[in-house]
C-alpha cells in the first residue's frame, strides 16, 4: 500500500511540475506532496502520529512564509497615489508594470524573473514598475488593463476566464517585444 501511495505522489508531482518555471517551484512541489504522503502514511501507522505530524505541518505553514525576492532590480514600486502621476509624467517612456500579490506563489516565483528583465532592459525610455494589488486593491481596476496601449497577460477569454500562459523570461520577452522596445527606447 505504501508503494501505491508513493507512486501516486510521483504522478501528481510530475503533473504539477509541468507548469513550474523555476527550480524552486519544482523542489517546493516535491516537498509539499511529500508532506501529504507522509501525513497519509503516519495516519495509517497511528492516528496520533498522523495528527501530530499534521499539526506540525500546519504550525510550520503558518509561521514560516516563503522568502520574498530581495536581489538587485531597477523597479519602481507604485502606490495607489503614485502610479497615475508617474505613468503620465513622460509619454515617451514605456512602462512595463507588474500587478502582483505577495501571498501569491506564482507572483513570488516571477519576482526574480521580472527583476532580471529590469536589469537587462531598463533604460531612459523603458522602465519597470510594480503595484501590490494586495495592498492597493483599487489600482488594478482603476488602471484599466483593457484600455488601448496596455497589454495584459494572461489574457481573458470571452467567458471571463484567464487563458493559460506561463510567466517565463522567454515568454515575457517575446509577448511584450522587449528587444524591439529596448532598441526603440535607447534611440529616444
Amino acid at each position: 500500500r505504501e508503494v501505491e501511495i508513493l507512486m501516486f505522489l510521483s504522478a501528481i508531482v510530475m503533473m504539477k511540475n509541468r507548469r513550474s518555471i523555476t527550480v524552486e517551484q519544482h523542489i517546493g512541489n516535491i516537498f509539499m506532496f511529500s508532506k501529504v504522503a507522509n501525513a497519509i502514511l503516519f495516519f495509517r501507522l497511528d492516528i496520533r502520529m498522523g495528527l501530530l505530524y499534521l499539526t506540525l505541518c500546519i504550525v510550520f505553514l503558518m509561521t514560516c512564509k516563503p522568502p520574498l525576492y530581495m536581489g538587485p532590480e531597477y523597479i519602481k514600486y507604485f502606490s495607489d497615489k503614485t502610479i497615475d502621476e508617474e505613468l503620465d509624467r513622460d509619454k515617451r517612456v514605456t512602462w512595463i508594470v507588474e500587478f502582483f500579490a505577495n501571498w501569491s506563489s506564482e507572483c513570488q516565483s516571477f519576482a526574480p524573473i521580472f527583476a532580471d528583465l529590469s536589469l537587462k532592459y531598463n533604460c531612459s525610455g523603458l522602465h519597470f514598475g510594480k503595484v501590490d494589488v494586495g495592498r492597493y486593491t483599487d489600482v488594478s481596476t482603476r488602471s484599466g488593463v483593457t484600455q488601448a496601449g496596455i497589454m495584459r497577460r494572461p489574457q481573458i477569454d470571452k467567458k471571463g476566464r484567464a487563458v493559460s500562459w506561463t510567466f517565463s523570461e522567454e515568454n515575457v520577452i517575446r509577448e511584450f517585444n522587449l528587444n524591439e522596445l529596448y532598441q526603440k527606447a535607447k534611440t529616444q
